[in-house]
C-alpha cells in the first residue's frame, strides 16, 4: 500500500491537493483537519489544532521536514495570512480530489485511508503502538487503535505477502 500512497501523492500535480495528501499521508491527519489548518496553528513540523475531535483544548501533529517545508513555502507563495485557511474548501471538494488522484492509479481511495495509512505505515514499520496511538493518531484508548490496525485491505495483504516472500 505505501508504493500506491507514494505514487498517488506524487502523481498530484497541484501543490495544494499534494499537500492536503502529504499531511493525511504522513502526518496522520483527519480531512476537516487539514481543511480547518491555518499559518497560526504551524510552527516549523508542528501544527497546533485548536479545538480537535477529541474533545481536548488542542492536539499538536508532528510532520516531516519535507512536508513542513513544503507548507511553509505554499504559505509564503500563495500569501495566505495568519488567520486565513490554508485550504479553503469544503470536505465535497476535497474528496473530489482524492477521487480524481485515484482514478490515475486505479485505486479506490478515500479521505481517511490516508490516515490509516500513517498508522499502518508506521506500525508496519516497527513504532510502538503507544506512538501510533498517542502521537500519530491522537486517540485517547489504545484500543481504538487496535481495532483501527486490525483492518487490512486485500490490497495491503498481498503487497505484505509479496514483500514476506521476496
Amino acid at each position: 500500500m505505501r508504493d500506491a500512497v507514494d505514487e498517488f501523492i506524487f502523481k498530484t500535480e497541484s501543490p495544494r491537493n499534494r499537500l492536503m495528501l502529504e499531511l493525511m499521508a504522513r502526518g496522520g491527519m483527519r480531512i476537516d483537519e487539514v481543511l480547518k489548518l491555518k499559518p497560526q496553528d504551524v510552527q516549523d513540523r508542528k501544527l497546533h489544532l485548536p479545538s480537535p475531535k477529541s474533545g481536548r483544548a488542542f492536539e499538536v501533529v508532528f510532520i516531516p521536514q519535507k512536508v513542513a517545508d513544503r507548507l511553509h513555502e505554499f504559505i509564503a507563495a500563495e500569501n495566505i495570512l495568519d488567520d486565513e485557511r490554508i485550504f479553503p474548501l469544503g470536505y465535497p471538494r476535497a474528496r473530489e480530489i482524492v477521487k480524481s488522484a485515484d482514478k490515475r492509479i486505479g485505486i479506490d481511495v478515500k479521505p481517511h485511508d490516508f490516515r490509516r495509512h500513517a498508522a499502518t505505515y508506521a506500525s508496519r514499520s516497527g513504532v510502538p503502538i503507544e506512538i501510533v496511538s498517542k502521537i500519530i493518531l491522537r486517540h485517547s484508548n489504545l484500543s481504538t487503535t487496535q481495532r483501527y490496525l486490525g483492518k487490512v485491505s486485500d490490497t495491503e495483504a498481498m503487497y505484505w505477502i509479496e514483500n514476506i516472500y521476496r
